[in-house]
């Protein structure tokens, strides 16, 4: 037992040290002790084969005491003594209160010789400590052990029965209906519950102890009269009894744990069978599903169309998108059906699952790859077939098109040159005759490519062994008859064409000749009224006078072109001067060219409106960019001015800042001398901004005659501004750092110039190894150990805090002053202290209002007023609290 359990043991038996002996004396209550004690040991005694009759007679010799705790107990105790005496008798006893006190158990007055010599009280004492301590102690309810636990078991189990309440071990048992409940809530078939009644309890406990002797195997100790007939039933009995209903109902109840670990083994079982019949049906559909899909990519059979063979691609597709992906769900689910089946039958220590043969994993996984591969063998199939059908299509296209084209090229050719339209015809109809027949060759000739191309892809076409090869053949044959025919028949047109054309050699010459000179004056006008209606952009002045330099030079040109338009029309005029002489019929136009007179005439016509237009647009925009040229020089005469006074003016406030030329004050008047200058220079940069809008407002874009822009100037001048603030601001600051810490001008002077010594980029600034190397200049030790490092580092904190890697002067004269003042800070202050406190060794407040400016008096007398205070002079100060009061404690 461990020290829990013999704590539980102590606890509740504390309250039974004494035994209750005057209850004891009651002999109802004896006598159930007695009866129910007995049945108790007579239960277990039995399973050895033994039983007592008299409680306190029969465990006398301690044998059957030392048997009944082995019974109970499942140990072995030490080996009684078999002999007669009373020693002997002693001694088996007492092994048997060894054991049970060896158990956690305090045993209070309870001693062998008593048990030997009979003594009842002591026997059923001594018995009760054991049932409490085998039969109720390891009970546990909901953290409860013990008659709490039990109790608590009895309340749990009869909740749902309304007319129950058991609170106790003793009254709530009297009615019967307790002990019903127990047996009806674990074995409702053995009483019929809803015919019990209150108000008859010796029916329902003679119910109940006979169904649980008969069914449950719990011997009847208590007697129905006798608990009705006792006003308040003995509690030890009650609870003795209904712990045996615990036991039987709890070794049911590990029955029935077992029972459902063997239904749960079984479950298991068929859930494996189960995965197997699963493994074993998705196994075989899925290779019966390839079986069958193979063969179908395999099928190499081409189509004659592009329309079936998308089809096949398209189905392809729809296998790949529709059919295939849950054949891999399945393969997928397959392998982890398997991996969980491995699984499960290793967890419960079965033999790992074989499938059946050509069924395994690695067999579908063999097949599936056998699809895969097959799959991709019949996709670069459909894809070269596809290729190749595109190409036969692509050819059966092209040849359907040129054909066409040949052939609607050639309808009526070969009736228009048999015609004998020349024999009737003018002497421009006969030139135009020979010139279109001339054209008509020229174009025969160019399409001697098309037919040797027709010819070409009907050949290649029945080399690919395209599926309507005859009718391409056909078609080929009869293109090719054709052409033959027109070459014949255009050769005779032309010599009856050349026999004509002599006749009416001289107007054909005139034609040609005016159309010779007609295109290119039409074309010269047509390009001359396009570049004078031409709209123009221009930004420079040298930009439009390009322009009127060109428009000058084309005004030049129009005599000679007025020149060439007389010669064209003359030509025109002799043509018709012909006609009237020679009566020759002229019912047709020029044939070769559309350009009239009359076109010419009125396109010249319409050239020499719009020169002088031309002429006007070009003036204006002279003088608008004249206007912008003024504009331009004007804002880069002043910008040209402004842009290197900001530059000087920021040199030479560098320069002031930086250079040691009379003493801090006559610097800071010097820079307020340059800032007022500045501040005066504002009129000249407001007036550069109203030339920079008329600028803007004329949309100049660029200005030759300066560098500087408006923004450049605006971000110079504002520069200028924050630096001479800026640099105004850090020699306000030193001087009061001057002051504040007592150095002189020469110091400023010696600091300003190792400052500028090291700073060799003239930055303002010093970096960290300059600082270094200034502070070694003015006397510091730091080596280049470890502690120097540590100590440059200190001063690297303190110069510069926010780690920006610079230090400034400003931050350098704070750092040396500082050095210097707290050399000098406590001589100061004891020095200042004497010269107010004369003889005495304090200072009076009214003393400090006598001595100092009213307005120094008050803030000193505010910072020493939490120091004020003398034991022997009240409102006075000794020389550490004035000390203190005015530059605190850190600082001395």
């Amino acid at each position: 037992m461990d020290h829990y359990d013999s704590q539980q043991t102590n606890d509740y038996m504390q309250p039974e040290e004494d035994w209750d002996r005057d209850l004891l004396l009651d002999p109802a209550w004896e006598k159930q002790q007695r009866k129910t004690f007995t049945a108790w040991c007579n239960s277990h005694l039995r399973k050895a084969g033994t039983q007592i009759e008299n409680i306190e007679e029969d465990f006398r010799d301690g044998l059957k005491l030392m048997l009944l705790l082995e019974v109970i107990s499942g140990e072995r105790l030490a080996k009684p003594e078999r002999g007669k005496m009373r020693v002997h008798k002693i001694s088996n006893v007492n092994k048997a209160l060894d054991f049970i006190a060896s158990k956690g158990v305090k045993l209070v007055s309870i001693g062998a010789e008593e048990i030997v010599d009979g003594n009842a009280k002591m026997t059923l004492g001594m018995i009760w400590t054991i049932i409490l301590r085998f039969a109720i102690q390891d009970i546990s309810v909901e953290e409860t052990s013990a008659k709490e636990g039990l109790l608590l078991w009895c309340q749990r189990k009869t909740a749902p029965y309304k007319n129950v309440n058991i609170q106790n071990f003793h009254i709530s048992w009297k009615d019967g209906l307790g002990f019903c409940a127990l047996i009806h809530r674990h074995r409702p078939e053995l009483i019929d519950y809803g015919k019990l009644r209150k108000d008859d309890p010796l029916t329902n406990l003679n119910t109940a102890f006979d169904v649980a002797e008969r069914f449950l195997d719990i011997p009847k100790m208590l007697d129905a009269e006798d608990i009705i007939g006792t006003l308040r039933p003995d509690e030890k009995a009650i609870m003795t009894y209904v712990s045996c209903y615990y036991h039987a109902f709890s070794g049911a109840q590990k029955a029935e744990t077992a029972a459902n670990r063997i239904c749960k083994v079984l479950a298991v079982n068929q859930e494996n069978e189960q995965l197997m019949e699963e493994y074993e049906k998705l196994a075989s559909d899925l290779l019966e599903w390839i079986r069958r899909t193979i063969p179908w990519l395999e099928n190499r059979v081409p189509e004659n169309t592009m329309q079936a063979m998308q089809q096949k691609l398209e189905d392809f597709r729809d296998y790949r998108r529709l059919h295939k992906p849950p054949k891999v769900q399945e393969k997928c689910q397959l392998e982890i059906n398997f991996n969980t089946l491995q699984t499960k039958l290793r967890l419960s220590n079965r033999p790992a699952f074989m499938p059946s043969e050509g069924k395994m994993v690695s067999d579908i996984n063999n097949a599936w790859g056998g699809l895969e591969q097959a799959e991709k063998g019949y996709e670069e199939w459909l894809l070269n077939e596809i290729r190749r059908l595109e190409r036969l299509d692509h050819l059966a296209e092209k040849f359907r098109q040129k054909a066409s084209i040949h052939e609607s090229w050639t309808d009526g050719k070969e009736v228009m040159l048999q015609q004998k339209d020349y024999e009737t015809a003018t002497l421009s109809e006969i030139k135009a005759l020979l010139k279109k027949h001339e054209a008509f060759e020229s174009d025969l000739a160019a399409h001697q490519d098309r037919v040797e191309q027709i010819a070409a892809i009907a050949q290649e076409l029945n080399e690919l062994d395209y599926y309507d090869s005859p009718s391409v053949n056909a078609r080929c044959q009869k293109i090719c008859d054709q052409w033959d025919n027109l070459g014949a028949l255009t050769q005779k047109r032309r010599e009856a064409l050349e026999r004509t054309e002599k006749l009416l050699e001289t107007i054909d010459q005139l034609y040609l000749e005016y159309a010779k000179r007609a295109a290119p004056f039409n074309n010269w006008m047509e390009g001359a009224m396009e570049d004078l209606q031409d709209t123009f952009i221009v930004h420079t002045i040298e930009e439009i006078q390009g322009l009127t330099t060109a428009h000058e030079q084309f005004k030049a040109t129009l005599p000679d072109a007025d020149k060439e338009r007389q010669a064209i029309l003359g030509i025109h005029n002799e043509v018709s001067k012909i006609v009237q002489t020679y009566h020759v019929n002229m019912a047709g136009t020029n044939p070769y060219t559309t350009i009239n007179p009359q076109e010419i005439n009125s396109k010249w016509d319409h050239v020499r409106q719009l020169v002088p237009r031309r002429d006007q647009a070009l003036m204006e925009e002279h003088a608008r960019q004249q206007h912008n040229e003024r504009l331009r020089k004007q804002f880069g005469a002043q910008a040209n001015v402004i842009g290197p006074w900001i530059q000087t003016k920021m040199e030479e406030i560098g320069r002031i800042s930086i250079e040691m030329h009379g003493t801090l004050e006559d610097q800071l008047s010097h820079l307020r001398q340059y800032e007022k200058s500045i501040v005066n220079y504002k009129p000249k940069i407001d007036q550069l901004e109203g030339d920079h809008q008329q600028i803007q407002e004329a949309l100049i874009f660029d200005n030759k005659h300066t560098n500087y822009t408006m923004e450049h100037i605006r971000v110079g001048w504002e520069q200028l501004l924050t630096t001479i603030a800026r640099t105004i601001n850090e020699v306000e600051n030193q001087i009061l750092t001057r002051d504040a810490k007592g150095i002189s001008q020469e110091q400023m002077n010696e600091f300003r110039a190792s400052f500028n010594h090291f700073d060799r980029d003239h930055s303002g600034t010093l970096g960290p190894e300059e600082f270094k190397a200034c502070l070694i200049s003015l006397g510091y030790d730091i080596g280049n150990d470890a502690q120097g490092e540590a100590e440059f580092a200190r001063i690297m904190s303190i110069v510069d805090p926010n780690r920006i890697g610079v230090v400034t002067f400003q931050a350098f004269i704070d750092f040396m002053s500082r050095e210097t003042a707290d050399t000098d800070t406590a001589d100061q202050v004891m020095a200042s202290f004497k010269i107010l406190a004369g003889d005495k060794n304090y200072i009076t407040v009214d003393e400090l209002r006598r001595e100092l400016p009213p307005d120094q008096a008050e803030y000193c007398i505010a910072r020493m007023a939490p120091y004020t205070g003398l034991d022997s002079v009240p409102g006075a100060l000794d020389y550490m609290s004035f000390s203190t009061a005015l530059y605190g404690e850190s600082d001395l």
